[in-house]
């Protein structure tokens, strides 16, 4: 398993937007943690098949523990609608390192445990320091043109990353935008 540090789980509610009841509340979990970046620190890296693992890894930690925390709100996995994923790399790695985490092998996990997900898991990367934010795009699951679901969600630690550590996190939604009305032309 990945050296993780630290972790942070939030949960957003939305109950009432412009003044109206949101029923059900749409709902969004963010899941964020700190781990140790293996490879810090060295030379240009050809193989990133240890952080690609890391990934792989990191998300199967993050999506049972953003699933518990939807399961205390009445969440079961297949009510998810929405997903997303971003990273940040401390200053001793590379912006490549985000990317091996993210995209080869994180994907597998989260479909797995919410039921299925036929669509790319919107994502985005950045090198940063210390309480470095990065807001990450959310998407439907099984259609990236549902327009409903096309939302983002911000996350940060304040103590992370590292020079020596990736901030890798997921965000999970249901029930898209509260209230969404955007059409797509024609429709």
């Amino acid at each position: 398993m990945a050296d993780i540090r630290t972790l942070s789980v939030t949960l957003l509610e939305v109950h009432r937007e412009s003044g109206t009841a949101v029923t059900p509340p749409t709902r969004k979990v963010v899941a964020t943690a700190a781990v140790a970046n293996p490879i810090a620190g060295q030379p240009l890296v050809a193989d990133l098949g240890e952080l690609e693992q890391l990934g792989a890894d990191v998300a199967s930690y993050l999506v049972q523990r953003a699933l518990e925390v939807l399961a205390s709100a009445g969440v079961t996995p297949d009510q998810v609608r929405g997903y997303g994923k971003g990273a940040i790399v401390g200053t001793d790695g590379e912006l490549e390192h985000t990317a091996a985490v993210l995209h080869p092998r994180f994907g597998a996990p989260v479909r797995a445990a919410i039921g299925g997900g036929t669509d790319i898991i919107p994502g985005t990367k950045k090198v940063g320091v210390p309480g470095s934010t990065i807001t990450m795009p959310i998407g439907n699951k099984d259609d990236r043109w549902v327009f409903d679901d096309m939302d983002a969600a911000e996350t940060s630690l304040p103590d992370a990353p590292r020079a020596d550590e990736i901030v890798i996190s997921l965000v999970l939604s249901t029930g898209g935008r509260p209230h969404a009305r955007v059409q797509k032309p024609g429709a």
